[in-house]
């Protein structure tokens, strides 16, 4: 069977009605994902805000704004903090090239279609352009800000949590605050993160670093600019078979130094091993992200699709994208899997059968 994905590119320079629309749009199944995963008895509001006020307060104003455009309720305070928020997992695979005249820095983002919001926003709420893929209704798991700062992340690896943000929220404080990769370590450095991922940060002079994040805080530059779904660290990560976690960084070591022009990495995430098409499972690839730090410009890909977005043209519009969800034995040809208890099996660190879904499926397997 076939799934779709409507991705929608929104403008909207303050927090306002354009925020808000999206905010009830998309509250009820996070408010349902927060209170199932214990997000109620996590720090009160006065500690969320103390923390904000403490490591990001830059965001504070826009925090206060956006509480206020979601009903001003304790509960969609804490949520939109983002701090000690409830573990989440995800997959995606990173990469960086640079040459003496161009810098691309390029993701592919790997989950269930049912687990992301398709948004792509431009806004302003720092006073400086910025414009990125939003997870958490305002983080952002990828982005760029008018100086050519470009910012990308992929999941760590382990189910490890500590005293946190998100790590959207962080990204996006890099992107409002930051203009060099220089400035973005300092900020990695110093603001914890709930879980452990790995960060790839791009700017306009042609520097980029490869960073990993550790639960409670914690930064280390490393020597590749590449990432998937582990650390150097000596630890192990979860379900590292599943994801194929050292495959694809394994493949990105051995093709990366033979790409002299930056422009043909992004081919490279398009294809195997990088590209995932288990959609069926939980981790597919929902698009790939090309950042152009020079141009201050962003290029989604889709298989024969491509969506280009820059911070001084930015257009609003919208595009469906279909995948196909065939499963490795033929797929589900009734139509009744339930996609989204299939994507939030796997992104609670379980490695999902896509069968159990099915009605009726144990009396015919």
């Amino acid at each position: 069977m076939v799934h779709t994905l409507t991705f929608d590119a929104v403008s909207e320079a303050q927090p306002g009605p354009k925020w808000q629309a999206r905010w009830e749009r998309s509250w009820p199944a996070y408010q349902a994902w927060f209170v199932a995963n214990g997000g109620d008895d996590g720090p009160s509001r006065a500690a969320c805000d103390a923390a904000l006020e403490r490591y990001m307060p830059e965001l504070v104003p826009v925090h206060e704004a956006l509480v206020g455009l979601a009903g001003g309720t304790d509960r969609a305070a804490r949520f939109l903090s983002t701090w000690c928020p409830p573990a989440y997992l995800g997959g995606c695979s990173l990469a960086c090239v640079a040459s003496e005249d161009d810098i691309r820095l390029v993701r592919n983002y790997d989950l269930s279609p049912e687990l992301n919001e398709g948004l792509l926003l431009r806004s302003e709420w720092g006073g400086r352009p910025v414009m990125g893929m939003i997870e958490f209704l305002w983080g952002v798991s990828d982005g760029i800000n008018a100086a050519g700062l470009s910012i990308v992340l992929a999941y760590g690896g382990r189910q490890e949590t500590g005293r946190g943000f998100g790590i959207t929220t962080i990204l996006r404080y890099v992107l409002e605050t930051c203009d060099t990769v220089e400035q973005a370590l300092r900020v990695l450095q110093r603001v914890p993160s709930h879980m452990p991922y790995n960060i790839i940060v791009a700017d306009a002079s042609g520097a980029a670093a490869s960073v990993e994040i550790y639960a409670g805080g914690g930064a280390k530059v490393q020597p590749k600019l590449i990432a998937t779904n582990h650390q150097n660290n000596g630890s192990a990560p979860d379900r590292g078979a599943f994801t194929k976690t050292f495959e694809r960084a394994n493949h990105l070591s051995e093709v990366l130094p033979f790409i002299a022009a930056p422009a043909k990495l992004v081919g490279k995430f398009q294809k195997t091993p990088l590209k995932q098409d288990r959609y069926a499972e939980g981790f597919g690839t929902l698009f790939t992200a090309e950042y152009e730090p020079l141009l201050a410009q962003m290029t989604l890909h889709w298989e024969g699709q491509t969506w280009v977005q820059s911070c001084e043209h930015f257009v609003e519009g919208q595009k469906q994208i279909i995948y196909d969800t065939q499963s490795a034995d033929g797929g589900n040809q009734n139509g009744d899997i339930d996609w989204v208890k299939i994507g939030l099996e796997y992104a609670s660190g379980h490695q999902p059968d896509w069968r159990r879904f099915v009605p009726g499926w144990d009396k015919v397997a």
